[in-house]
């Protein structure tokens, strides 16, 4: 029993250190400031909650479905510097049914309120109230998942927390600051994948074989973008927001680039799914089967790689034809030729989107097999280990 006690300990600490090593990252980003909380739009404004108490929708020009003009509000500010005070507030309505809103009188609002001293100079409704409902969601969804999974459910929120954060404090600053996308963005994604696969297993064989599998999966994805971006001539701006940004401040931009970094950013997620699945295979086979050769590993390893390859590409597929299902909709109803369809600059980033995530897919599955087959099995030979 004594001597197992060391080994027992050394594989206590490799598997919590990631978990200690994700809360001192989580906490360093928490307090890295973005460089950008002080932008100069919310300069001498404060954004609160407030209960509408009453509308007058008199100033709303109604023509069917498009809705223009302005709704004005009474409203009880419910938190901050003016918390109770009951101010009049402006709905500007531009009709945009993706952007507008109506109030009804009991909505809870998200106001802006701009003030000098203690004087409100003007109140602006810029959304109903969702953040306490957010918050609700959240913790619902990390408490499901820690009652059902226990230890790993705690990894899993850890992981959630981690990745959030290293998107809003990591990847959209430095974007903003100019960094080119591609580079910063494999950096990020390959930490990011680093410490999941750590939570996961902790720092032993199965992390590295994964993290290697995932490292080439999002290279291979990065490269595959870069090409055929360029190929189809599509510019960055067809992604939702971005003449936004330009006119922002920041037409330096390079948005195409931004694109090609989102491709293997938005399959990232698949393709660690895909080296987790492996890995853990090839991983118990090994355990089941300790005399299995690295040969033999392997060779479970891209069978299984298969089976996952046939689902996890046409996942990906889903999750973006279901982002633009409108516009597929739209193109249905004015009867637009499929060749057109196919042509059109947003379908063809989609199909970018999801075939070149998927070459990232296909990478990662035979790449994660090999690393896994090397990294945990012994190098004997099917003749050697049956004498």
């Amino acid at each position: 029993m004594k001597s197992k006690r060391p080994e027992n300990i050394k594989e206590f600490i490799a598997y919590n250190s990631p978990a200690i090593a994700a809360i001192i990252v989580i906490i360093l980003l928490m307090l890295l400031p973005t460089g950008y909380e002080g932008s100069q739009i919310y300069q001498g404004a404060e954004r609160v909650p407030a209960r509408v108490l009453s509308c007058d929708d008199s100033n709303i020009i109604d023509t069917g479905l498009v809705r223009s003009g302005e709704q004005e509000c009474t409203v009880r500010v419910l938190k901050g510097k003016f918390k109770d005070a009951e101010t009049q507030a402006v709905n500007l309505l531009t009709g945009s049914l993706e952007q507008d809103k109506i109030f009804v009188p009991g909505d809870k609002a998200y106001i802006v309120i701009s003030y000098s001293g203690d004087e409100i100079l003007s109140v602006t409704m810029t959304d109903h109230y969702r953040l306490d409902l957010e918050a609700v969601l959240a913790l619902i969804f990390a408490a499901v998942l820690i009652i059902f999974a226990g230890k790993t459910g705690v990894r899993s929120v850890l992981s959630f927390i981690l990745t959030v954060l290293c998107i809003w404090k990591l990847v959209v600053p430095l974007y903003l600051k100019g960094y080119d996308p591609i580079i910063t963005g494999d950096i990020v994604i390959v930490f990011i994948s680093v410490m999941i696969v750590s939570l996961v297993y902790g720092f032993d064989k199965r992390a590295l074989a994964s993290a290697l599998g995932i490292t080439a999966g999002i290279i291979v994805t990065a490269v595959t973008g870069i090409i055929f971006t360029d190929l189809f001539k599509i510019h960055g701006a067809v992604m939702s927001y971005s003449e936004s940004l330009l006119y922002s401040g920041y037409s330096d931009l390079n948005l195409t680039k931004i694109f090609m970094a989102s491709i293997f950013i938005g399959s990232s997620g698949a393709v660690m799914d895909v080296a987790v699945d492996i890995t853990s295979a090839v991983a118990e086979i090994v355990k089941k089967k300790p005399d299995i050769s690295r040969a033999e590993a392997i060779k479970s390893g891209l069978t299984i790689g298969r089976a996952a390859m046939g689902t996890i590409t046409t996942t990906l597929l889903l999750a973006y034809s279901g982002s633009c299902i409108a516009l597929l909709m739209v193109f249905m109803a004015q009867g637009t030729p499929v060749g057109n369809m196919l042509n059109y600059k947003y379908v063809a980033a989609e199909i970018v989107h999801t075939v070149v995530g998927s070459f990232g897919l296909v990478c990662a599955a035979p790449l994660t097999a090999v690393t896994s087959g090397l990294l945990l099995a012994d190098n004997k030979s099917p003749e050697t280990s049956q004498k």
